[in-house]
Order: C-alpha cells, then structure tokens, then sequence
C-alpha cells in the first residue's frame, strides 16, 4: 500500500526536460488528494542524460526506472519520475510512462501531453488533468494493477491522448479495491 509519494524531476544535464516547479507542485497536490497520501516534490533533479538517445530525441524510460529504483525508497514510499523528456521504450514509437510492476518507481512524460505537442495552444488544465490521470496509471502499476477493460478507470490502456482524456482521474470499483489491497 501507498503512504507516501515522491515526485522526482527529470531532465538532461543542461535543464532540458525539467518539468517547472509549478507543475509538479499542482500534480503533488491533486495526487494528494486523490489518494490520501502525503505527496512532495523533491527539490534535486535526477540527471538522465545517460538515458537519451540523440537519435530518436528520446529517452529511454525503462534505463530511467532502473535509476530511480537505485535510490531506494523507503517501504510504503513510491518514486514518481516526471520529465517534459519523450520517453521510448525499443518496442514502441514512444509512451506516457512506464512503471515497475509491483516496485516502488514509476516514470511519466508530460511532453505528449501538452495540447502544444499537437499544434494547439496551451492548455494548463489539460496538462494537469493528464497529468494525475497518467501518474494514477503508472501508480496503479506500482502496487500490481494490469490493464482494465473499464475504458473509464484510470488504469485502462491509452496509446493516445485522446483515451487519457477519455479516462477518469479515479480507479474503477474493482481496481480501486485491488489497490486498497495490495
């Protein structure tokens, strides 16, 4: 079960991909109260540029996740990486994030989530409202959820923005209780 969260930034050497402040503090709050968890940023960035492939302008999630997990988190704590980076994994093209199924870290892009990705203005409430849904997702998979057929639950399948948008930022009654139980 998770008491308590940690929302690491993520980004290359230089700053590109860190999430900005704000975001990650709007993220901690809703995931908060979403939960009922103790949730904060932590205040240093976790540098990956070890795990970004020039070629593909991405970075590698499942590398990300194997860096995360090397900090430990204390039993009941779960890591959430967040980075503006896109984020790949050599089967797919790229993906919203990744997790450790029934392990202590998850990671999550914002870069596909921003309506700008797509050739559309900004739209902050979009972003946040992506944001925890697709953290939620990850979070569900640290604690051994798989894939729901619920196309509303949280924890269902999304290969598109547009299903996130579909989803809600809650568990079904089943996973919800699967959660709790775990």
């Amino acid at each position: 079960m998770v008491a308590s969260l940690i929302l690491v930034r993520l980004g290359l050497r230089g700053g590109d991909g860190l999430p900005a402040m704000e975001v990650l503090d709007r993220l901690a709050a809703a995931l908060a109260r979403a939960l009922g968890v103790n949730c904060h940023v932590d205040t240093c960035f976790l540098d990956v540029t070890g795990d970004f492939d020039e070629l593909r302008a991405q970075a590698y999630s499942t590398a990300i996740l194997a860096r995360l997990s090397s900090r430990a988190p204390n039993a009941g704590t779960a890591l959430i990486g967040v980075t503006d980076l896109d984020l790949y994994v050599p089967v797919l093209t790229f993906v919203f994030g990744e997790a450790q199924l029934n392990g202590p870290c998850a990671v999550v892009s914002a870069h596909r989530l921003k309506d700008e990705y797509y050739g559309l203005p900004a739209n902050e409430a979009a972003l946040d409202a992506r944001l925890v849904k697709e953290t939620l997702h990850e979070l569900g998979h640290t604690q051994g959820l798989k894939h729901c057929v619920d196309w509303h639950c949280v924890m269902s399948t999304a290969h598109s923005v547009e299903r996130i948008d579909v989803r809600q930022a809650a568990f079904c009654r089943q996973c919800a209780e699967r959660f709790r139980c775990i």
